[in-house]
C-alpha cells in the first residue's frame, strides 16, 4: 500500500509542476497571438482527447486527457494538428499566416519567454518572502574527504580549505557548486592546503558521479560533536549527551563528523568512545544497533558556521530572480553541450518523465513548498531550452521556418513543412521512448 501511495504522490506532485509550466508556456503563445489580432481556436492544457472545457468567444479553453504538454491552436498555422485545410483558401486577416514574419516570431517564441519569466518570478518570490541563507566560505574551514568519494578521486585531501572555483575566490560556500560552475569547460578549485594555495582539477569523467551524489557541501567540515541524542537508542542508554565532543573511537583519533559516522558504521561491534564534556574527558562503551548506528545527530549548522541571513526588497528580489535564472540557464546549456560532445554520459544524465517526476517528488518531500517551487523553476527553464531547439514540431522548428522565410522572402512549401514536422514528431516520440525506458532501467535495473 505504501508504494502505491508513493507512486500516486509522485504523479500528483509532478502533474502539478507540469501543469504550471505548460499553462504559462501556452499563455505566452495565447497572449502574443491576441496582441497581434490572431484568432485562437483552442487553448488546451494537456493533449487530446478533450475531457473538459468551456468556449468563450472564439476560443475553446479546455483540459486534455494526456497531461504531458499542451497547445494553442491559432487560425492559419500548420501546427502539431497537421491541419492544412485552410491552405486552399485565401489568408484571412485574423490568421497567423497573414501576419508579418516579425509578429509570428514573437508569437512562436512567447511560450519560451514566458517559461523563463515564470522561473524569474518563482526565484524572485522565494527571495522576497524567504530571503536567503548563506555560509561564508571563510567560516567553513577545513573539510573531511571520505575515501573513494568524488572529492577524493578528484584530488581533495582531508584538511583542505576550499576557497575558490575556476580561478576565482568566492564569498559564499554555495558559489562553489553553482550549475554554471559544475558544467564549465574546465572545473577546478582553489584550495588552501598546509598554508599554501593549490589547484585541484576535476576531470570530466567525474561529472557523471557529481550529478548523482553530494560533491562539496558544508557538512564536510562539521566537527565530531554530538548535536542530538535520540531517546531510547544505544547512545542514550550509554549516557552520551548533546554537546559531547568525540575525541576518539577505539583509540583512533576523530576530528570530523563524517569521519565519526564512517568509523561507527564500519565497526560492527561494541565501540569505545573517548569524549570531552565540559572540559573533562570521559569514556563510554556503546553497542551499535543492527544498522550499525548508535542514535546521535550532528551539530546544527548555526552552531558551527557563521550563518548570514539576507533579506531582499522588491528590486533586490527581481535582481536575484534574474541572476538565478541566468545562472541556471547557462548551467543547463553547458550540461547539454557536454552531453552532445560526449564529455558526460547521455544515458546517465538525460532524464525522462519518470526521473523528472521522482526528482520533483524528492525535492518537494525534502524542501516542502520551497523545494517544489525551486524544482518547478528549474524545470521551466529546461522546458524553455528544449522547446527552442530547432526541431520541427517544437517552437524552435517553427522559428527555423520563420527565419528562412525572413531571409529568402518566401515561405517553405506546405509539403516540406508537413514532411519535416512529421519527421520531427517521430524524433520526439523516439526520444520520449528512449528516455522513459532509460529512466526505468536506471530506477529498477
Amino acid at each position: 500500500m505504501a508504494w502505491i501511495i508513493s507512486i500516486l504522490s509522485t504523479i500528483g506532485i509532478f502533474a502539478a509542476a507540469l501543469l504550471i509550466m505548460v499553462f504559462f508556456h501556452e499563455l505566452g503563445h495565447f497572449l502574443a497571438a491576441k496582441l497581434f489580432g490572431m484568432r485562437v481556436e483552442r487553448f488546451s492544457v494537456g493533449f487530446p482527447p478533450r475531457v473538459w472545457g468551456i468556449k468563450k468567444g472564439e476560443t475553446d479553453y479546455c483540459i486534455g486527457a494526456t497531461p504531458l504538454g499542451g497547445y494553442v491552436k491559432i487560425s492559419g498555422m500548420i501546427d502539431e494538428s497537421m491541419d492544412t485545410d485552410h491552405l486552399d483558401e485565401e489568408p484571412k486577416p485574423w490568421e497567423y499566416r497573414s501576419k508579418p514574419v516579425w509578429q509570428r516570431i514573437i508569437v512562436i517564441t512567447a511560450g519560451v519567454i514566458f517559461n523563463m519569466l515564470l522561473a524569474v518570478m518563482i526565484f524572485m518570490g522565494i527571495a522576497f518572502t524567504q530571503g536567503d541563507v548563506k555560509v561564508p566560505v571563510e567560516s567553513v574551514g577545513q573539510v573531511y574527504i571520505q575515501e573513494n568519494s568524488v572529492a577524493d578521486v578528484a584530488g581533495f585531501k582531508t584538511g583542505d580549505q576550499i576557497i575558490g572555483v575556476n580561478g576565482e575566490r568566492v564569498q559564499y560556500f554555495s558559489d562553489l557548486v553553482k550549475p554554471v560552475q559544475l558544467t564549465s569547460d574546465e572545473l577546478s578549485y582553489m584550495v588552501m592546503r598546509n598554508g599554501d594555495i593549490t589547484t585541484v582539477m576535476v576531470a570530466d569523467s567525474l561529472l557523471n558521479r557529481i550529478s548523482k551524489e553530494p560533491f562539496i557541501y558544508p557538512q564536510m567540515a562539521f566537527p565530531a560533536r554530538i548535536g542530538h541524542v535520540f531517546s531510547g537508542t544505544p547512545a542514550d542508554s550509554a549516557g552520551l549527551a548533546e554537546g559531547d565532543e568525540i575525541l576518539s573511537i577505539n583509540e583512533q583519533e576523530v576530528t570530523y563528523w563524517l569521519q565519526l559516522v564512517e568509523l561507527i558504521q564500519g565497526s560492527g561491534e561494541e565501540i569505545n568512545l573517548t569524549v570531552r564534556r565540559n572540559g573533562a574527558v570521559k569514556r563510554f562503551k556503546v553497542q551499535p544497533n543492527e544498522e550499525n548506528k548508535i542514535g546521535i545527530g550532528p551539530p546544527a549548522a548555526q552552531s558551527v558556521f557563521e550563518i548570514q541571513r539576507i533579506s531582499y526588497g522588491l528590486t533586490g528580489s527581481l535582481a536575484f530572480g534574474v541572476d538565478k535564472t541566468v545562472d541556471v540557464t547557462q548551467g543547463i546549456i553547458q550540461g547539454f553541450s557536454k552531453m552532445f560532445s560526449g564529455s558526460i554520459s547521455v544515458r546517465e544524465n538525460l532524464g525522462g518523465p519518470v526521473a523528472i517526476a521522482d526528482i520533483t517528488r524528492r525535492a518537494t518531500e525534502e524542501g516542502g513548498a520551497l523545494g517544489f517551487w525551486n524544482i518547478t523553476a528549474f524545470l521551466s527553464i529546461t522546458l524553455a531550452i528544449m522547446n527552442i531547439l530547432p526541431i520541427p514540431v517544437l517552437d524552435g522548428g517553427h522559428l527555423m521556418f520563420l527565419i528562412y522565410e525572413g531571409i529568402t522572402r518566401r515561405e517553405p512549401s506546405p509539403k516540406v513543412r508537413m514532411a519535416l514536422q512529421q519527421l520531427g514528431f517521430i524524433l520526439i516520440i523516439a526520444l520520449f521512448i528512449f528516455v522513459t525506458f532509460n529512466d526505468i532501467i536506471r530506477q529498477f535495473g
